[in-house]
């Protein structure tokens, strides 16, 4: 089972998984771990305090990308499931962004793809971001971080 979803309305995202693991996972699954990441806006970037942002992606292309790479890591790692969230369009300080969740067998290979995911994610697919600084400054954030 996968699941990708990108959206611009804010999302919770512990409520999303509750919700989505119970519609959509079977009653009787195996699995033994579930590794789950969540990244939020932070209100600083490169020394600056930030107030806002704005994500832009290509609809359908960016959908299509990501579905892909839980394809892959789905296969790479035995996955039971697979969940992507992704916000776009206007994001608030402490928002949530992005809710990677992975189920396995065993924790390990939920720990290896989940972290694998959001950085294959965070540097591969199709957002660009611009940032709306505190004194007013709007600019297009040029790479994405590590780590």
């Amino acid at each position: 089972m996968q699941h990708v979803d990108v959206r611009e309305m804010p999302f919770e995202p512990w409520q999303y998984l509750a919700d989505w693991q119970a519609q959509q996972l079977p009653e009787n699954a195996r699995s033994g771990a579930t590794a789950v990441f969540v990244g939020t806006m932070r209100d600083f970037n490169e020394g600056d305090d930030v107030t806002g942002m704005y994500l832009e992606h290509y609809p359908g292309m960016t959908e299509r990308q990501l579905a892909t790479l839980v394809a892959e890591a789905s296969q790479r790692w035995s996955l039971d499931a697979a969940l992507v969230v992704h916000r776009v369009g206007e994001i608030l300080p402490t928002q949530p962004i992005v809710l990677v969740a992975v189920w396995s067998a065993h924790r390990a290979a939920a720990f290896e793809a989940c972290r694998h995911l959001m950085e294959t994610l965070k540097h591969t697919a199709p957002f660009w971001k611009r940032e709306t600084l505190s004194n007013g400054t709007v600019r297009w954030v040029d790479r994405n971080t590590l780590g």
